[in-house]
């Protein structure tokens, strides 16, 4: 009967793996990375999935203890007549032990392991030992904190009179505390997405929207990618002073050419040439100041690889709108790009031109705004209850009187379906919003494998303390958490496992309960785009309508992405060229053959096999297409899309083939980042345009 709690597991284990298979790289990140943000996301989902089956557990417990009827049918020769079991139940005694489990193992991760793997991923240490050394005092000072609040947490607690510390209750502390800093998150959080979710939605079903906002990203992208390029000429102009300072039997050569063999050579070598020679002695670098090094080098070729990566999606996504805007106006009613991808035959066959056309020219934008509606009527319901959930009589949350009429006549379908749907949009709403905020580079979760491994530690960390108090929030807001509606109900497994922070009134009482009403703050502010406003006011670009300067980037964005139209353009004419000279060469060697051919036919009679094999092969080079092997099995060139550069779809690149192929082989023998393993990137993209930078602060958040 537990094929549902099953089902939950497989799912949650599935979404997580196509979440880190979409974010991170698996073939090139370390195992034990893999292994712990799979643990993490898995953990988070599994929670989300399986609270449900709890809450249908606990109104089938609830209607047993009110008809006095046990589990084992005693009082009663048929309890599922009155109480019907609901489908895919489980033993009661599984419920406590798999929260036990998927609880404390996550609070283990996130406030423990997690940490100090992402100070070890951080340092710049050559050794195995100094990394941890590195990552035991950077975590020290952290670590140091939370000790010094929970002692003093303890003496307050130690000198109240009439309470008595046990384990319980000390497992009960520390998950309040580790809920309640959750809860502050999920409300900020929260704040945003249920305004910005049905506001993004509605945006871009208007194509003119979209394709302006993708202008202005593609401004700043440019930006960004000018930035990551100039800082990656900074640290290898400070690796090669490091270098001509360090003699070659000198101790510290090796730990600097281990970072030297981390550079491709020809970024080396162009290093050498814009570098000055000065004839001043230069200081011998310590071996910190090569640690430091060493961690700068790698950031700020893992940086420049994403920021090419990212610039060579949105470049393919404003083209896309552009053939969008174009193909809307047209008769055919086929959708004609204007740099066609190569599609295989089943692609082709599902996804058609016609029915490409039909999407995203007649039926994508009227669904997106049923969707802007249907989730804009969710995030009134959700902010009405967090408003309202703590009254009890009368019933104001609009979740819990739902879950209330269902109680009433047991439809177990119905309060599953109801908390799946509201968790799981709760879940988008606060996780998007994790999966899109940047903070100042430090962590940015990118998509198409181009997140590093301490973002993805960062996001596992977040999803392990934001999901316990979403969902003990929900179990709140449908009235099942006695001590926040005062009255004694029972409880879920969950939060019997989680237990109540009663030792402290102001936190149980107050914190908990009044604290998720700011989130119509944050909502107001989010509709008001308060946060914008700021952020643009001190320099960070938002996109504003009213703004002078979002219409200067937009501009600027429809600059780019015309002078990189103008690139393929060029590379596309000159591969037409290379296709015209081949056939015209071959077109040539095939005549003189053939005239060869049938001077020898004359001579041998008109019927010999030399005069058929000559026919036959010029009728071959004379009807040859051009996807025929023009140049034999050695070069065979396929002239129906661009294939003089790599396409969008090309995921086999690491960031060491990458950039060996944009800027020559490295020195080393192995090239390697961890967290990087394939890229985006055109081969147009060699002659890099570094658009028009403009000054300010970067990087702190990318319009969320």
């Amino acid at each position: 009967m537990g094929y549902l709690l099953i089902f939950s597991i497989c799912l949650a284990l599935l979404l997580a793996s196509l979440s880190l298979y979409r974010y991170g790289c698996i073939q090139r990140q370390h195992p034990v990375v893999t292994f712990s943000v799979l643990t993490a996301w898995s953990f988070s989902f599994l929670i989300v999935f399986t609270i449900p089956l709890d809450v249908t557990s606990t109104v089938y417990r609830q209607c047993l203890q009110e008809h006095n009827i046990t589990s084992n049918g005693s009082n009663n020769n048929n309890p599922d007549a009155i109480c019907q079991r609901p489908w895919g139940m489980v033993e009661e005694s599984v419920f406590p032990n798999l929260w036990r489990i998927i609880y404390w193992s996550s609070q283990f991760l996130t406030w423990l392991i997690m940490p100090l793997m992402q100070s070890y991923l951080k340092a710049g240490d050559f050794t195995i030992k100094g990394k941890l050394r590195s990552a035991l005092v950077d975590n020290a000072i952290y670590y140091g904190t939370y000790l010094f609040i929970c002692g003093i947490l303890l003496i307050y607690l130690a000198v109240q009179p009439g309470i008595s510390l046990d384990w319980q209750k000390l497992k009960a502390i520390a998950s309040s505390a580790s809920n309640t800093w959750g809860l502050f998150l999920l409300v900020l959080l929260l704040g945003y997405a249920l305004v910005e979710v049905p506001r993004s939605l509605w945006n871009n079903s208007k194509p003119g929207f979209a394709l302006q906002y993708a202008y202005f990203k593609l401004s700043k992208l440019s930006s960004e990618k000018a930035e990551a390029e100039e800082n990656v000429d900074d640290v290898l102009e400070s690796l090669q002073s490091a270098n001509r300072a360090v003699p070659a039997r000198h101790v510290l050569r090796p730990a600097l050419e281990t970072i030297i063999r981390k550079v491709p050579t020809e970024l080396m070598e162009r290093a050498n040439r814009i570098t000055r020679e000065d004839a001043s002695p230069m200081a011998v670098p310590s071996e910190k100041a090569l640690v430091r090094l060493h961690r700068q080098v790698i950031k700020s070729l893992q940086t420049l690889q994403r920021t090419e990566a990212l610039w060579s999606v949105q470049v393919g996504r404003v083209m896309h709108l552009e053939d969008v805007a174009i193909q809307a106006l047209s008769l055919h009613h086929k959708f004609v790009s204007s740099f066609p991808k190569q599609r295989s035959g089943l692609a082709r066959f599902l996804y058609s031109p016609q029915l490409e056309w039909y999407w995203e020219c007649v039926i994508k934008a009227p669904f997106l705004k049923v969707l802007a509606i249907i989730t804009a009527f969710l995030s009134f319901t959700v902010v009405w209850s967090e408003l309202t959930f703590f009254n009890r009589k009368p019933v104001l949350s609009i979740f819990a009187n739902i879950l209330i009429a269902a109680k009433g006549s047991y439809d177990f379908v119905t309060i599953e379906l109801f908390s799946m749907l509201t968790l799981c949009y709760l879940c988008y709403c606060a996780y998007s919003t994790v999966f899109r905020i940047k903070f100042l580079n430090l962590y940015y979760l990118a998509a198409h494998h181009q997140t590093n491994e301490y973002s993805l530690i960062f996001s596992g960390m977040l999803l392990c303390r934001l999901t316990p108090p979403m969902c003990l929030n929900f179990l709140g807001m449908i009235h099942m958490d006695s001590h926040i509606i005062k009255e004694r109900v029972l409880e879920t497994h969950y939060t019997q496992i989680m237990g109540h922070m009663d030792v402290l009134g102001i936190i149980s009482d107050g914190f908990n309960i009044y604290f998720p009403m700011v989130m119509l703050a944050f909502c107001l502010a989010t509709w008001f785009s308060l946060g914008s406003r700021a952020l643009n006011a001190f320099g960070f670009q938002q996109f504003m309508l009213n703004e002078t300067i979002a219409f200067e980037l937009v501009a600027e964005g429809k600059d780019l992405i015309a002078r990189e139209k103008r690139k393929r353009q060029r590379a596309e004419d000159a591969l037409v060229r290379r296709r015209d000279n081949i056939l015209g060469q071959m077109t040539r060697d095939g005549g003189a053959q053939a005239s060869n051919a049938a001077n020898v036919g004359v001579t041998n009679g008109s019927g010999s096999p030399g005069s058929m094999l000559s026919k036959n092969k010029t009728q071959k080079l004379n009807t040859m297409g051009p996807n025929d092997d023009l140049v034999g099995h050695s070069d065979r060139l396929d002239y129906s899309t661009v294939t003089g550069m790599r396409g969008m779809d090309d995921l086999s690149m690491s960031l060491s083939n990458e950039i060996n192929e944009r800027f020559g082989v490295s020195t080393g023998v192995a090239v390697g980042f961890k967290g990087y393993g394939t890229a985006y990137d055109d081969e147009h993209h060699k002659n890099r345009t570094t658009g028009g930078g403009r000054t300010g602060p970067k990087g702190l958040f990318d319009d969320v």
